[in-house]
């Protein structure tokens, strides 16, 4: 397996470098820095023109929000999950065990780049903040927002659902992440390419070695073996 796929891992890695350095060595960020700021003020003034738009940007940045999120792709999970046999079931959770540790270290390897990068509305004078505008608790600010931890782990997610299930999976992970990110942009929070730039780059890099080689395998197998519980695999 690691040897058929060995040239697109070295691919994903190149792109991830590639697209990494491309916003990292040019003084301030080079043509990423127009188009983050092209994005940022596109949505900003909006904010103050239109109630609606406001309240909308305000509601989907509130921690409440970042439930329904996990309620998403928990449910996407849950139909998968649903239609396994008891052992199924039981490896489905070990996964979700493994998925959770990978966006946990891939994401403190992201925090490890040489990079601190405050959010838009902690960058530019006189921009409009929702908290200011509507007083509901919202995240409108961050003071290192790269890479992208939110979007980071809905990647991941979306990574481990081509990997594990099917491309019908993967196109409503994308689906999800897509949702599920905008917000964060939309309000300021973090910068496009806090996102595309910063999680992506780190996801292409960690996942290709991790999901595209047996390690991710070996170590759901060896959890699913170790791990108490019925249902355990009767092959160590």
């Amino acid at each position: 397996m690691t040897r058929r796929n060995l040239p697109f891992i070295l691919m994903l890695n190149v792109l991830g470098i590639v697209l990494f350095l491309s916003w990292y060595l040019p003084t301030d960020h080079g043509f990423w820095f127009k188009i983050d700021s092209a994005i940022f003020f596109f949505f900003n003034q909006h904010l103050a023109s239109d109630a609606w738009f406001l309240r909308m940007v305000a509601i989907t940045n509130n921690r409440i929000f970042d439930v329904i999120s996990l309620i998403a792709m928990g449910l996407l999970y849950l139909y998968f999950y649903l239609k396994q046999d008891a052992f199924g079931r039981r490896r489905l959770i070990v996964t979700g065990v493994v998925m959770l540790l990978t966006g946990v270290v891939l994401n403190q390897f992201g925090h490890l780049l040489p990079v601190k990068h405050a959010s838009p509305t902690l960058t530019f004078d006189n921009i409009n903040r929702v908290s200011e505008l509507t007083g509901i608790p919202t995240k409108d600010a961050s003071s290192d927002s790269f890479p992208g931890d939110h979007g980071m782990m809905l990647m991941i997610f979306s990574c481990f659902m081509l990997r594990y299930f099917n491309r019908t999976a993967f196109a409503i992970a994308l689906l999800i992440t897509l949702v599920f990110c905008l917000p964060r942009i939309m309000i300021g929070a973090h910068w496009f390419t806090d996102i595309a730039v910063g999680s992506l780059s780190v996801v292409m890099v960690g996942t290709s070695w991790w999901l595209m080689t047996p390690a991710s395998d070996v170590v759901i197998h060896w959890l699913n073996c170790k791990l108490p519980g019925k249902y355990r695999p009767t092959q160590p």
